[in-house]
C-alpha cells in the first residue's frame, strides 16, 4: 500500500493533482450536453404540475404554486447536472401519484387499501426506507470481504432514497387530508428532518460514488445514516412522532420551505465528510497491526451494553435505549479499526478521500450559510430580531465557524490529509450536537423541537 501523504499546514500539498482531476472528470462524466430526451422529461413534470395545479388549486397560496411551476426547470437542471436523479424523480412522482389516488380523499383508505397499508402511505414508505438502508449498511460492509456484492449496496440505497421522498411527498398530502390547515412541507419536526437528512446524506454520497467511481466508502456512510434510522425508530415508537401535528405559529412561514432544507444539506454533507475522514484515517494506519489499543474501546462498549441491562431491570428504558446505542457504536467502531488492513486495501487512494472531503464540506459550507442567513431573516419576521443568542443560533454559528476555519486553514495552509480528517471528524461532534443535542439538553425559541 502507497504511503500516506504528509499532513502539514505549513507545506501545502496539490492534493489531487491537475493530472488526477483531469482524469476524473473524463472518465466519468456525470453530464452531457441537453437533448430531445431533457424536453420529454420538462413535459413529463409540467403535465404533473398541471395536473396538481387543477386537481388541488385551494390547497396552496399563490406562493406555493410559484414554487411548484418553476420547479420543473430547476428538476430539469440538475438532471442534466446528474442523470440519475431524472429517473429517480419520476419514480417518486409517479409512485406518490399512485398514493394520492388510492387515498381518494379519505384517509382511513391507508388500513384498507394493500399498496397503502404495506409499502406507499407514509409512514410504510418510511419504515422501506429505514429498512433498505440496513440492509444497504450491511451489504456495503460485506462487500470489504466479498467484493462481488458491493452493487446490491448501491442498489438497496437508491431504493431507500425512493422510498423516502414518496414517504414524503405522500405525508404532505395526509397532512391535507387529515384537514385542509394541517397540510404543510414536511421539513417541521424532528422525525421530518431525520428522514430529510437521510435522504440527502445518502444522495451526495450516491453522487459522489458514481463520480469517483468508488463504492468503498457505501460502508462508512450508511453507518452514519443508519445510526440515524435508529434514532428516528427510537423516537417514531417512544414518542409516537410520526403523527401529523399543526405547525406552531413560528414555523407557519414560508421561510421554513428555504431555511430548513438548506440547513440540512449542510448537516447532510458535514456528517459524510466526517465519515469520508474516518475512512482516511482507517487508511492511513492500515499497516499497523496491533490491536491492543482498542480493547479498552471493546470493554467501554461492553460496559455501556452491559449497565443497559441492568437499568433495565429496573425499569429505566429510555436509560437502556441510550447506553445501548451508544455502547454498541463505540464496538462497532472497535471491529472496523480491528480489521482495518482489509479495509484500507479496498479503500480509494488518499487524494480521491481528500478530495471528496473537501467538496463535501465547501458544499455544505455554502448551503449552511444560505440557511444562517434565511434563518435571521425569518427570525426577524418571527420574533422581530434577527439574532437573539438562542441556543439552536449560537450553535448554528459554532458550526459555521468551525467549518469556516476548516476551509480557511484548506485554502490559505494547504491544510490536508490527516489534520482534515481529524477535524472533519470533530466537526461531525459539533454538527450533531447543533442538530440533536441543543434540543435534548437546552431549551430556547427553538423547544417547538426538544425531545
Amino acid at each position: 500500500m502507497s504511503e500516506a501523504p504528509v499532513s502539514t499546514l505549513n507545506e501545502p500539498m496539490d492534493a489531487p493533482s491537475s493530472k488526477w482531476v483531469e482524469k476524473s472528470e473524463t472518465a466519468n462524466p456525470m453530464r452531457g450536453r441537453l437533448n430531445w430526451t431533457d424536453g420529454v422529461y420538462l413535459v413529463v413534470l409540467y403535465a404533473a404540475v398541471a395536473y396538481i395545479l387543477r386537481t388541488w388549486p385551494d390547497s396552496m397560496d399563490s406562493y406555493e404554486k410559484g414554487i411548484l411551476a418553476i420547479t420543473p426547470l430547476f428538476l430539469v437542471w440538475l438532471g442534466w447536472l446528474w442523470r440519475p436523479l431524472r429517473s429517480l424523480s419520476i419514480g417518486v412522482m409517479l409512485a406518490a401519484l399512485l398514493a394520492i389516488w388510492l387515498y381518494n380523499g379519505e384517509l382511513a383508505n391507508a388500513q384498507s387499501k394493500f399498496l397503502l397499508k404495506y409499502l406507499i402511505s407514509s409512514q410504510s414508505a418510511i419504515l422501506w426506507m429505514s429498512a433498505l438502508f440496513f440492509m444497504a449498511t450491511l451489504t456495503y460492509w460485506i462487500s470489504y470481504f466479498s467484493p462481488r456484492v458491493d452493487w446490491m449496496g448501491t442498489l438497496l440505497t437508491w431504493a431507500g432514497v425512493s422510498m423516502g421522498f414518496i414517504g414524503l411527498l405522500v405525508r404532505w398530502r395526509e397532512g391535507h387530508l387529515i384537514a385542509a390547515d394541517m397540510g404543510h412541507i414536511p421539513v417541521s419536526n424532528l422525525y421530518e428532518v431525520f428522514v430529510l437528512f437521510c435522504l440527502i446524506t445518502a444522495l451526495f454520497y450516491l453522487y459522489y460514488e458514481k463520480r469517483y467511481n468508488t463504492r468503498a466508502l457505501g460502508g462508512f456512510v450508511l453507518l452514519i445514516i443508519s445510526s440515524a434510522v435508529i434514532f428516528l425508530m427510537w423516537y417514531t415508537f417512544e414518542r409516537d412522532a410520526a403523527t401529523i401535528t399543526p405547525l406552531n405559529n413560528a414555523l407557519n412561514s414560508w421561510w421554513m420551505k428555504l431555511h430548513v432544507p438548506a440547513n440540512f444539506v449542510g448537516y447532510g454533507t458535514f456528517s459524510l465528510a466526517a465519515m469520508v475522514g474516518f475512512a482516511y484515517l482507517v487508511k492511513q494506519h492500515g499497516n499497523t497491526t496491533s490491536w491492543l489499543p482498542l480493547i479498552p474501546l471493546l470493554l467501554v462498549g461492553g460496559a455501556l451494553v452491559a449497565e443497559a441491562f441492568i437499568l433495565g431491570s429496573r425499569g429505566k428504558e429510555v436509560s437502556v435505549f441510550w447506553l445501548v446505542y451508544f455502547g454498541i457504536s463505540v464496538m462497532i467502531v472497535a471491529l472496523i479499526l480491528m480489521a482495518r488492513k482489509q479495509i484500507a486495501a479496498r479503500l480509494p487512494s488518499f487524494e480521491v478521500l481528500d478530495d471528496i472531503m473537501y467538496r463535501a464540506i465547501a458544499v455544505g459550507f455554502a448551503f449552511f450559510t444560505v440557511a444562517t442567513v434565511l434563518g435571521a431573516l425569518w427570525a426577524a419576521d418571527a420574533w422581530g430580531t434577527y439574532w437573539q443568542w438562542d441556543p439552536k443560533e449560537t450553535w448554528a454559528l459554532v458550526v459555521w465557524l468551525n467549518y469556516a476555519s476548516w476551509l480557511h486553514l484548506r485554502l490559505m495552509k494547504g491544510m490536508r490529509g490527516v489534520a482534515a480528517a481529524y477535524w472533519a471528524l470533530i466537526g461531525l461532534v459539533v454538527t450533531t450536537f447543533a442538530f440533536i443535542g441543543v434540543n435534548i439538553f437546552l431549551s430556547g425559541l427553538h423547544s417547538y423541537g426538544e425531545l
